[in-house]
C-alpha cells in the first residue's frame, strides 16, 4: 500500500495536479482577503464594486494562467480533440455565447455600465451589476408612479442587447428633457401668468442649464447632432376649455418627480398672490337624472 502510494505520488502528472490545486486554492484565498480588504477600507460604493470585480477577475485570469503553465506540454495535444468539443458546444450552447458576445458588446461597445440608468426591452429600471451571461437591474416604474424603484431585482441575459432596443437615460447624456402643463382660466391676466411660468421655471431648473449644455457639447462633438433648447421654453395653446401653458425644461434623470413638486407648489404659491387675476382652470362634469316624462293616452289605447 505504501509504495503504491509512493508510486503514485511520484507521478508527474499526479504532481502537477496536486500543485494545480494549490495554486489555485492559494489564488483564490488571496482574492477573498483582497476583497475584504477593499469592503474594509474603500467606501465610495462604486470604486468598491469596479475593484472587486477587477479582483475577481484577475484571480480568475491567475488560476487560467498557472495551470496553463503547468500543463503547457500536454495542451498542444488536446488541440484538435478541444476544437472538435468546442464546435458541439458551440451548437448546444448558443444562448451562452449570445449572452458572453452580449457582454462583451456591453463592456466594449460603452452599451452601458453600472450605475446607469436604463430601459431594455420593456423593462426600466438602475443597473447594478454585469455579469458574464446576465444583467442585473433593480427595477422602476410599473404599478409605481413616476421613476421609483419597485424592490423587484431583474435579471436579464446579456443576448437581450442584440434583439431588443437599448434605452440609456444617464450614458453620454445624462439628462432628460420633462414637461409640465398648467391650465389657466380664460380672462386671466395671460402675460402675467406666462411672466410667473418663466420665472419659476428659472428658479427651479435654471441651475441645471449650464452643466447640460456643457454635457450637450460634448454629444455634438461626438454624434452627428444638431443642438437643441437647452434653457427652460414656455409655449401657449388656446383650446375649448382654456388656455393652457406647456413647460419644457431639462432635467436630471434621477430628479423628475421631485422637480415636478418643487414647480408646482412654486406655481400655486404665486397664482395666489395674484389676487384672482391668474386662475387655474379645471374642467366641471355634473351628471344630472332624466328630465321626468309625461305620456297621456287616447281612448283608443295610442299614446298622444
Amino acid at each position: 500500500m505504501l509504495e503504491s502510494l509512493r508510486n503514485w505520488l511520484e507521478d508527474p502528472d499526479v504532481l502537477k495536479v496536486v500543485f494545480a490545486v494549490i495554486g489555485a486554492i492559494v489564488i483564490l484565498v488571496a482574492v477573498r482577503f483582497i476583497q475584504h480588504a477593499i469592503n474594509r477600507y474603500i467606501h465610495d460604493s462604486g470604486t468598491r464594486y469596479q475593484a472587486r470585480k477587477l479582483t475577481t477577475f484577475l484571480g480568475y485570469f491567475a488560476v487560467v494562467l498557472l495551470i496553463s503553465l503547468i500543463f503547457r506540454v500536454r495542451l498542444s495535444g488536446l488541440a484538435i480533440f478541444l476544437g472538435v468539443l468546442g464546435a458541439a458546444i458551440a451548437f448546444s450552447l448558443q444562448e451562452v455565447i449570445a449572452s458572453i458576445a452580449g457582454w462583451l458588446a456591453i463592456s466594449l461597445g460603452g452599451v452601458y455600465n453600472v450605475g446607469d440608468r436604463v430601459q431594455v426591452g420593456e423593462i426600466k429600471g438602475d443597473v447594478i451589476d454585469v455579469s458574464l451571461l446576465r444583467t442585473t437591474l433593480m427595477e422602476i416604474g410599473e404599478w409605481v408612479q413616476a421613476d421609483l424603484y419597485t424592490g423587484r431585482i431583474v435579471r436579464v441575459s446579456n443576448s437581450i442587447v442584440f434583439n431588443s432596443p437599448v434605452y440609456n437615460f444617464s450614458g453620454d447624456f445624462p439628462y432628460v428633457w420633462d414637461e409640465i402643463r398648467i391650465p389657466v382660466m380664460y380672462g386671466s391676466d395671460v402675460r402675467r401668468a406666462r411672466a410667473i411660468v418663466e420665472a419659476i421655471a428659472e428658479e427651479v431648473v435654471g441651475e441645471m442649464t449650464e452643466p447640460a449644455l456643457t454635457a450637450w457639447a460634448r454629444m455634438v462633438i461626438k454624434y452627428r447632432i444638431e443642438n437643441a433648447t437647452i434653457r427652460p421654453m414656455v409655449t401657449l395653446v388656446a383650446n375649448d376649455n382654456w388656455v393652457e401653458f406647456t413647460l419644457r425644461y431639462i432635467v436630471d434623470y434621477k430628479k423628475r418627480r421631485s422637480t415636478q413638486d418643487r414647480l408646482f407648489t412654486r406655481l400655486l404659491e404665486e397664482i395666489d398672490r395674484t389676487a384672482g387675476t391668474v386662475k387655474m382652470a379645471s374642467m366641471t362634469v355634473q351628471v344630472v337624472g332624466m328630465p321626468e316624462m309625461t305620456v297621456r293616452l287616447r281612448g283608443n289605447g295610442e299614446q298622444a
